[in-house]
């Protein structure tokens, strides 16, 4: 967790650093005290008293001399730098009077104001959850801190999650005047968003795909309490760092999971193969009916080529009776006579041929048939 002294180079206007007593940088510090004009000006004039023509004769002409000389130094002691990564507050007596950019400026000098230069584009780090091993005095490691990242679900579970919260100061006098302790109220209002979002949320979201989900909501929760306190802080990220069933059940729910993954295994294999199945029914399917499409066309085409033949036969027929009858009776024996095997005898050489019929050859071509 980022130390909240390492914000600030000079005292904040609560008298300490913010975020009051304790650890992490917290303590009360020491007030820089003026030096004491009457002992400053005393050694001076000594010091000028030893190399002035006559020694204390021309006192009063040495006291001038160091009052200017005084006055200068006090007046240049007004000049300060604010670094890129800063910005400088000004107060008069305590009271804010303005904020100054990067770059060399000038104020009037202590006592009368003095400057603050929080360090504004500095990214700060909470752990809520859990001590880094820097923290705890660990070699390695974490350590957990249970009553802070135990959270009930929306389905009733416990979840032990841990997570991370980065913040930069986006307004240096909100964030020095409005808020005393700025990491604990960081840290509250963190807790705060996470448990309202943990108990919406079932704890299977929060284990698997949710937790982006999680952390988008918990920071606009987040930045929407510390703009009602008008803090100056911006929360640029929430990072989940573990997201687990507490330990003592830990073992049975990997045995659920891993069920749900036996059972997303086997829905997954019988969608496979009903994707491979279905498309290839409804291939033959398709084509059954353009086989019977086709058949139909067939049909309906023969059909009404054997009208359209019959039509132009019966229009002969009316105009030419005895011709017409006479073709149709020489294409009907044409197509009768073309498939049967024949022997044609000439009534004047064909005399005394006695008629035949092989009735062998006729049970072979009949049992072949």
């Amino acid at each position: 967790m980022t130390s909240k002294g390492s914000i600030f180079k000079n005292q904040s206007p609560w008298g300490s650093t913010p975020g009051g007593s304790g650890r992490g940088g917290n303590g009360s510090g020491s007030r820089r005290e003026p030096p004491n004009l009457d002992d400053v000006i005393k050694n001076f004039q000594n010091l000028i008293n030893k190399f002035l023509p006559g020694g204390k004769s021309g006192g009063g002409k040495s006291i001038v001399l160091i009052l200017i000389i005084l006055l200068g130094v006090w007046a240049a002691s007004g000049l300060y730098r604010v670094l890129p990564d800063e910005q400088g507050v000004v107060l008069r007596f305590g009271k804010y009077v303005k904020t100054t950019q990067p770059g060399l400026n000038y104020h009037i000098p202590l006592p009368v104001e003095r400057v603050l230069t929080p360090k504004v584009t500095k990214v700060n780090r909470i752990d809520v959850g859990f001590r880094p091993a820097s923290d705890t005095g660990r070699t390695s490691g974490v350590a957990d801190v249970d009553e802070e990242s135990l959270m009930l679900t929306g389905d009733e579970n416990i979840v032990d999650i841990n997570y991370s919260v980065f913040w930069v100061i986006k307004d240096a006098q909100n964030f020095l005047f409005n808020i005393q302790s700025p990491v604990e109220t960081i840290k509250a209002t963190s807790e705060t968003a996470m448990r309202e979002v943990i108990a919406k949320s079932p704890i299977q979201s929060i284990l698997t795909e949710g937790r982006s989900k999680i952390e988008v909501e918990v920071q606009t929760i987040m930045q929407g309490i510390l703009d009602e306190y008008q803090s100056g802080i911006e929360i640029t990220q929430v990072q989940t760092q573990q997201a687990d069933p507490p330990e003592q059940v830990i073992d049975a729910f990997r045995d659920v999971q891993a069920a749900r993954a036996d059972r997303e295994r086997s829905k997954n294999e019988a969608e496979a193969y009903a994707n491979d199945v279905i498309p290839r029914a409804r291939g033959e399917a398709e084509q059954v009916l353009q086989q019977a499409e086709a058949y139909k066309k067939e049909v309906v085409a023969k059909a009404e080529g054997e009208a359209s033949r019959f039509l132009a036969i019966y229009n002969e027929y009316k105009n030419a009776k005895q011709v017409t009858q006479e073709r149709m009776y020489l294409e009907t024996m044409e197509k009768v006579l073309a498939d049967i095997d024949k022997v044609i005898i000439d009534k004047e050489s064909g005399s005394g041929v006695v008629p035949y019929l092989p009735l062998p050859e006729l049970k072979k071509s009949g049992s072949n048939n």
